[in-house]
């Protein structure tokens, strides 16, 4: 029995090994970390983004010159951007040598992983998984938890895949905390965790008092992928996709940026108007049925008190706002519990947080889902940017899953519990 189990098992892998050949892949692909010492090389380094021909990937965009910029440069461009920046005096370090060989080790790791794969307690949550695999899973999750979770589909995706909500609770019309991941589809660190999060809630309730205090007296509303159809077209044909899978009508290029097609400045700075940009806002507000489902929801819902969403990566915890320098009401409030919420999560492993607002933080960004959020009266708004600072960047090695998940557990149970704690 095990000697065929073990023989499925690589048939099965050698078959998707096969079907990888048809992903975009990115041999010789290399990342490059650049400083630009003041506005002027911060500029020139901007201009490169106007070279549509050369498919340069700005993985950390040219926001100011004390941030670095990490740049994806294919192959072929790498000798000739490295050139560009020397003539200019601009420094610039390899962070990525060669990208595909990270892809390559991630995709290995998952593909093994998803063929021990049964129920929640046997999920392995120390990898990534293919959205069927999340979808089981979190019909497991409610199935094994009937008086604690329920599944709710809230609408579809561009391309028709439901679009999942769990709930958390044991009472009716409750104050909420919402928390979703997965708005960019490269950025898989993100349902990891809430997946991992997920769980942690479910295991906890009834044993730990924080958990199950907050749960006595609030809602806690997940969704583990607020983009789907772009997860999948990460994972089965382009991993560095970051947007939607809609159409843009006179265009050969598709999809929207859903962190930049919310309500809140739309279509300001920090967001593009040109459908073949990775930050396109869409054609208007909420032209995206990933962005309209949680809107709808949210808006209906109308007890929400706490927004939560993960990305990665830069390990940075923000609030509003993005597209203006005015500030919230409650800053001072929002600026401490960040603070203490940072402070929770480097105890754990030492990593090493910045927080503040967007604007304060990177630069103008418009049309963000916390800005939004925190408009619609829920006070508390915060945006994660997970692990790590660029090593890896949107390749995070699935040895951090799990790390990344505890640490980033303990700050968010810091702003829920402030919230619990200041209901009306």
């Amino acid at each position: 029995m095990e000697t065929m189990t073990m023989k499925t098992s690589w048939l099965f892998l050698n078959i998707v090994l096969v079907a990888a050949h048809r992903q975009v892949t990115y041999n010789g692909d290399q990342v490059l970390r650049i400083t630009a010492s003041n506005q002027k090389q911060l500029n020139l380094v901007k201009s490169l983004e106007q070279l549509e021909h050369l498919k340069l990937d700005f993985w950390k965009e040219p926001e100011r010159s004390s941030l670095p910029i990490d740049l994806r440069v294919p192959a072929k461009h790498v000798n000739r951007i490295k050139r560009y920046l020397k003539s200019k005096d601009i420094t610039y370090s390899i962070m990525i040598k060669n990208l595909q060989s990270l892809l390559d080790k991630e995709r290995t790791s998952t593909l093994i992983s998803e063929l021990r794969s049964n129920g929640t307690y046997s999920f392995n949550y120390r990898t990534y998984h293919s959205l069927k695999e999340i979808y089981k899973w979190i019909k497991n999750l409610a199935a094994e938890n009937p008086h604690l979770v329920r599944r709710m589909r809230i609408g579809r995706s561009s391309q028709g895949r439901a679009l999942h909500v769990l709930k958390f609770s044991t009472g009716r019309r409750r104050p909420a905390v919402w928390i979703d991941a997965g708005i960019h589809g490269r950025e898989w660190i993100a349902p990891a965790v809430a997946i991992w999060m997920a769980k942690k809630i479910t295991t906890n309730y009834g044993s730990d008092p924080s958990i199950t205090s907050l749960l006595n007296k609030m809602d806690i509303f997940m969704v583990i992928l607020a983009n789907p159809d772009g997860y999948v077209y990460s994972q089965t044909k382009n991993r560095m996709w970051r947007k939607t899978m809609s159409k843009t009508h006179g265009t050969h290029c598709f999809g929207a940026d859903p962190n930049r097609n919310f309500n809140a400045n739309f279509g300001g700075s920090g967001s593009s108007r040109v459908p073949c940009s990775e930050s396109y806002c869409g054609p208007y507000a909420h032209s995206e049925p990933e962005v309209k489902a949680i809107v709808n929801f949210i808006k209906k819902h109308g007890h929400f008190r706490v927004f939560i969403t993960l990305h990665s990566y830069y390990q940075r915890l923000m609030y509003p706002y993005g597209y203006t320098r005015k500030t919230p009401e409650n800053v001072k409030e929002l600026d401490m519990l960040a603070r203490e919420a940072t402070e929770a999560l480097i105890s754990l492993y030492g990593t090493r947080y910045t927080y503040g607002s967007i604007i304060q933080i990177i630069n103008e960004t418009s049309g963000n889902s916390i800005d939004w959020s925190y408009n619609q009266g829920i006070k508390y708004s915060y945006a994660f940017e997970l692990r790590d600072e660029g090593q890896y960047g949107f390749v995070l090695p699935r040895s951090q899953i799990v790390p990344t998940a505890e640490e980033t557990w303990l700050a968010v149970k810091i702003i829920m519990e402030h919230a619990c704690n200041h209901l009306p």
